[in-house]
């Protein structure tokens, strides 16, 4: 009796989970031990695929717990990698756990590139060696029992998950053995199989006939509704309907068979006897319809007998009213099982193998902040440093401080000869002009690698779709042009940088241009830049002068404040505040992490004191700029103004600003430097996920293509048709004996049966009798009576052909001598084969040919025709 199903373990083909991961690492982590720690860490988890995936596993709770590791490993990384079709891209192909396959179509599978596939199918392998497990177990020990309990009911857990989440985890149509449905019945299977072994268990333990009564009563209710989801469905291998009847039978008959035992200990006689015939009527069912798959012999006997018994006491003692099935009380039921949450971790020995690698949620988030944090600090270094330029044009403006160190005419100013020296220092022109060379090579590569890795898109796109307009409907996976959206979007965000990077290296080219002489000058030796500055007057008397010390004491305390932005700078910098934490916290507790009001206030609290400083800065600088220029005002009174000291001045104002053009420009080549390498690392990165993605897609298509083959090849080569009822019914026989004309079909000829004569039927008009080819095996003609008269005239005779004209007609079996004509009917058909009419010659010495028989007679000499037989089959 106690027969249990077990579902079998579904197939998946090998998947390197080494190269995208490792990728994905090498990628967002920098090198380091914590990277290392991650790709031995993708290693192993490559290795517990193998091992839960890659070989044959025993049916023993060792290998299930291998399973489970691996599922409570996905789930672990599921949330810290960014799976999807167009990020870390992995394919998964499993097969149909119930699915024999075709000769020539192979199994049905699927791929997809989801890890919530691979999740759930997994975990359907987790159920399924479960209920293999429980298969295994020896029913009569008490600690068997409790474990194939635990089994099923893990089983019926893991089922019931994959039906709630199995849809969402995959976002188009499952294979049949993991659809909603079938896991829905597969887990109510297991729950009652559970139930069943309570029912087993409270049996051997001898406990009361009441609980037994009700737990066999909810063990048959399990079955019954598992029986009803898939009574009109073909979702489960045909050998479990049967079973499922047969045990809702079985059980209902304990049920019954424990109720009249409790009846009988009632003194309820008659109602003991009616449970027992409705349970030998229960049990006679399943003997007589599901033997082959359940063997109630014992049961049936047990029930025999008490019902034997019964019936003598109540027919010589009792004599209790048996009362009608219908008008018995209903048997209580008792739930003991219930389906196992599904929580992971549900492995005993997990570990986390990227237990320190964060959640991509706090990755993005921390993306985001890092990016909010860079603003932050471009903000406030550029605020200062725009200052400090708008500092040192003022002063060139007013030839400060040249003009307070030019008082001599004749000579250079300090400050233009130290200039002069710093540009000499760092290479004049000549490094000016290697670094604007440099520019634009460094943009044509990055735009080639743009351009590379968009191309890669646009071609697999393109195949895509003349695939999906060839097969139309079966080309049910994703849109290639809906999977790159986003990678367009960043490709487009890039070439947009690179548009606006052109523009900002030709704004510094201009710059270079205009200042250029001024900075060649700059580059000359002490003689020749002193030769190329005008002379003019002396002003000596300007120096002991109280406006020229004032003017140096507001200079050195715009130095003093330009010293200060360049500590400010530095030190916001090298500011640093691990987010991870407050994230991972916020994770926690909430479920989500709301980015922007926690990174902006660490931000405030981190740069609040600096926005202070630099505002401070500005006010400092403002205030002592407006009293330069009231002082230079000043200055520029007493100075003797005539046309060679203008000129000096002028040529003394260009070359400090080409000083500072120089400095500026050095930088901002610099920094595009550093942006085109910075930039080709990005789009190097680009490329790669493209490259990954196209992979990971034609992969992907190759599958699919296989597969639409494979179920091309499944399908048939005609539309089915529906046969002719005359042709499908058999005539009636005879008891005459003759042949008897086999019903035409389209699909296979019977054996030849034994000929009988059918049963006269109205004939059709006579026509003229065909030529016979008499077939080797076919026996003597029986003798029947001619046809009712000849046709009104016959063809002239002639001597019979030496050899036979084309192949003979098809005949069909017990019809001989039937022949379906193509053409028009001609018993002579030369012409049918392009054969020239003979005429009858006569052979010397021999007599002419007889005239026509009488009526009803054959020619003498010619083949004799069978008898007549209708031309049509016979209903």
């Amino acid at each position: 009796m106690a027969t249990f199903i077990s579902v079998p373990l579904k197939k998946s083909s090998e998947v390197d989970l080494v190269k995208p991961l490792s990728k994905f690492v090498t990628a967002s982590y920098p090198s380091g031990e914590e990277q290392l720690e991650y790709l031995r860490a993708v290693e192993e988890l490559n290795k517990l695929r193998k091992s839960a995936l890659g070989r044959p596993l025993d049916k023993h709770e060792s290998s299930l717990e291998i399973l489970l590791r691996y599922y409570d490993q996905l789930c672990a990384i599921e949330p810290k990698f960014p799976f999807s079709e167009n990020q870390l891209c992995l394919t998964f192909t499993w097969k149909d756990a119930f699915d024999k396959g075709s000769l020539f179509g192979g199994s049905v599978k699927l791929s997809l590139a989801s890890l919530g596939y691979e999740k759930t199918c997994v975990l359907f392998n987790c159920a399924a060696l479960a209920s293999q497990i429980a298969v295994e177990q020896n029913t009569d020990n008490d600690e068997c029992l409790k474990a194939a309990a635990r089994f099923y009911q893990l089983a019926s857990g893991a089922f019931s998950h994959i039906k709630d989440t199995v849809l969402s985890a995959l976002n188009r149509e499952p294979t049949m053995d993991i659809c909603p449905e079938t896991v829905g019945t597969l887990s109510t299977i297991m729950l009652a199989q559970a139930q069943e072994v309570f029912f087993l268990k409270a049996t051997s333990d001898r406990m009361k006939d009441a609980v037994i009564a009700k737990l066999a009563n909810q063990a048959a209710d399990y079955y019954g509704e598992a029986f009803k989801q898939c009574q009109y469905k073909d979702n489960l291998p045909k050998e479990v309907l049967p079973v499922l009847a047969a045990k809702h039978c079985i059980m209902q008959a304990n049920a019954e068979l424990h109720q009249s035992i409790l009846a009988k200990q009632k003194k309820r006689f008659g109602e003991e006897i009616a449970r027992l015939q409705h349970a030998a009527e229960l049990v006679k069912t399943v003997a007589s319809r599901y033997d082959e798959y359940v063997s109630v012999k014992e049961l049936t006997d047990k029930i025999n007998r008490a019902l034997t018994a019964a019936k003598k006491d109540n027919d010589f003692i009792y004599h209790d009213r048996v009362p009608e099935v219908k008008d018995l009380e209903h048997i209580g039921k008792a739930a003991l099982v219930k389906a196992t949450a599904i929580t992971p971790p549900l492995s005993q020995k997990f570990t986390d193998l990227f237990e320190k690698m964060v959640p991509m949620a706090v990755q993005q988030s921390m993306g985001i902040y890092g990016q909010r944090k860079a603003d932050t600090v471009n903000r406030l270094v550029g605020t200062m440093r725009e200052a400090t330029n708008l500092c040192n044009g003022v002063l060139a403006s007013l030839n400060l401080p040249a003009a307070l160190e030019d008082l001599s005419g004749d000579s250079i100013p300090q400050s233009i000869a130290e200039k002069s020296r710093s540009i000499v220092e760092q290479g004049g022109l000549q490094n000016i002009e290697k670094l604007i060379r440099d520019l634009p090579e460094l943009l044509t590569r990055n735009r080639e690698i743009l351009d590379e890795s968009l191309k890669m898109l646009d071609d697999e796109e393109t195949t895509d779709n003349e695939l999906r307009s060839k097969f139309n409907q079966r080309w049910n996976r994703t849109p290639s042009g809906d999977l790159y959206k986003p990678l367009r979007a960043e490709g487009n965000n890039f070439r947009n940088i690179l548009d606006k990077a052109v523009q900002a290296d030709q704004v510094v080219r201009d710059r270079y241009n205009a200042q250029c002489d001024m900075i060649a000058l700059l580059c000359k030796p002490q003689n020749e830049l002193n030769a190329a500055i005008p002379s003019a007057n002396p002003t000596k008397t300007l120096q002991g002068s109280e406006v020229v010390n004032v003017l140096r004491s507001l200079l050195a305390q715009l130095e003093e404040v330009k010293k200060e932005r360049e500590t400010v700078e530095e030190e916001i910098k090298a500011v640093t505040f691990d987010m991870s934490t407050t994230f991972l916290k916020a994770l926690a507790q909430d479920g989500a992490i709301n980015e922007e009001q926690l990174s902006l206030s660490q931000l405030d609290q981190s740069y609040g004191s600096y926005n202070q400083k630099v505002s401070a800065s500005l006010s400092k600088q403002e205030e002592l700029l407006g009293n330069v220029q009231t002082a230079h005002q000043e200055f520029s009174s007493l100075k003797q103004s005539n046309n060679e000291a203008n000129q000096r001045e002028e040529v003394l104002k260009k070359l400090a600003s080409a000083h500072d053009s120089y400095v500026e420009i050095c930088n901002n080549l610099r920094e595009g430097t550093k942006f085109y390498n910075d930039l080709t690392e990005i789009l190097l990165k680009f490329q790669n996920k493209c490259s990954d993605i196209v992979f990971a897609r034609k992969t992907e298509r190759d599958e699919l293509l296989k597969e639409l083959q494979q179920s091309i090849a499944r399908e048939p080569s005609a539309p089915s048709f529906n046969v002719p009822a005359y042709q499908s019914t058999p005539a009636a026989p005879a008891p005459a004996p003759g042949p008897t004309p086999a019903p035409r079909t389209v699909f296979a000829q019977q054996p030849q049966q034994v000929q009988q004569q059918p049963q006269q039927k109205p004939q059709p008009p006579s026509r003229p009798p065909p030529p016979s080819f008499t077939p080797q095996a076919a026996s003597a003609t029986p003798a029947s009576p001619a046809p009712t008269g000849p046709p009104p005239s016959n063809p002239p005779a002639v001597a019979p052909p030496s050899q036979a004209q084309g192949p003979p007609y098809p005949t069909y079996q017990g019809y001989q001598g039937f022949y379906q004509m193509s053409m028009g009917y001609n018993p002579y058909a030369y012409g049918q084969y392009n054969m020239p009419y003979m005429p009858y010659q006569p052979t010397p010495g021999q007599g002419g040919y007889p005239g026509a028989p009488p009526a009803g007679q054959p020619y003498p000499g010619y083949p004799q025709q069978p008898p007549h037989q209708p031309y049509y089959p016979q209903q």
